[in-house]
């Protein structure tokens, strides 16, 4: 039986989509599941997997040397392939969603039948922005669940591509900026395949162009010190471990900066600067961890901003084609 808010066009999309929509459930499930095994066996099977003959060879876990190491696997792979969904879902609506009904004219049916264009459109936009952000959720929390009190991992830190967008709300900007990308591209060009790659390729690009520049969205805080020794000692210390790091090096009195082993005493041979140039002390421009939540906020907010757009132009591509 419908719900009160599945009902009419609503009740009818989903209907029409319930394949894709149970596949998507199914993913989620098939998530967690898999999560869910491969923390269990994080803590039964510590490394290694297994104890090491008297020739040196060890047991495995499925193949890798202990199930840690699968289970970082996973995750990474896991988190980047997090970056596929706001494009997928825009080539969805773009193409099967929107041009195809187009292309194929059974939306003049549904115009006929007391649903307006802009209900029309509304309802589909409705329909899987709700699924579309409860997927996105379940799927984040999977993830969170995967990562949480898991430290040591490698290219898993809070600002790598991939688990920067599924820990925090910017993901669920991208998702209906792939839907409102995908309206318009359906609507603009009414051809399913051509429209199911413009979605796509579009809200893949904004996700790639984002991704390069969100680290100038927020300055950046500078730590510098007094030269103490090699270069290494210059820029290590005093900079939190986790900390994302953007540039450092050394700097003179006046606060010229060089590279990291340019001028610095045990190097000069190699890297050459002016014989008048004397190190004065080290710098590093770095976000720390606190920085998250502004970085994320702030594309957030840009995301939403041209999700908005998008509607905004979907509506009156729409009402054009619809006069």
């Amino acid at each position: 039986m419908s719900t009160p808010l599945l009902r009419g066009s609503r009740w009818a999309d989903v209907r029409l989509h319930r394949g894709a929509l149970w596949t998507g459930v199914g993913l989620v499930v098939l998530a967690a599941v898999v999560t869910g095994f491969l923390r269990w066996a994080n803590y039964a099977y510590p490394e290694p997997a297994g104890p090491c003959t008297s020739n040196g060879t060890c047991d495995t876990f499925l193949g890798f040397s202990s199930a840690r190491t699968l289970l970082y696997e996973f995750l990474r792979n896991y988190s980047l392939g997090m970056l596929l969904i706001p494009a997928l879902i825009g080539a969805f609506v773009a193409g099967p969603v929107i041009a195809r009904e187009m292309e194929a004219g059974t939306h003049k049916l549904a115009w006929t039948q007391s649903v307006s264009p802009a209900r029309w459109l509304m309802s589909k936009l409705t329909v899987f922005a709700v699924t579309s952000v409860a997927g996105g959720l379940a799927l984040m929390a999977v993830f969170w669940g995967g990562r949480s009190g898991i430290g040591g991992m490698w290219d898993l830190g809070w600002a790598d591509r991939g688990v920067y967008e599924s820990i925090g709300p910017v993901l669920i900007a991208y998702c209906l900026l792939g839907i409102m990308v995908g309206a318009l591209a359906g609507l603009l060009v009414r051809r399913t395949l051509v429209a199911l790659a413009t979605g796509g390729l579009v809200t893949g690009l904004v996700l790639l162009l984002m991704g390069n520049v969100r680290w100038e969205l927020f300055p950046v805080k500078t730590l510098s010190g007094p030269a103490s020794g090699t270069s290494t000692e210059y820029t290590m210390h005093e900079v939190p471990v986790d900390s994302l790091i953007i540039d450092m090096g050394v700097q003179n009195a006046a606060g010229e900066r060089f590279l990291t082993g340019q001028c610095s005493p045990d190097l000069k041979a190699s890297f050459p600067c002016p014989s008048d140039t004397k190190v004065a002390g080290w710098y590093a421009d770095v976000h720390p961890h606190s920085h998250f939540w502004y970085v994320q906020l702030i594309e957030t907010a840009i995301v939403l901003t041209l999700a908005a757009a998008a509607t905004y132009a979907a509506f009156r591509v729409l009402r054009r084609r619809a006069a």
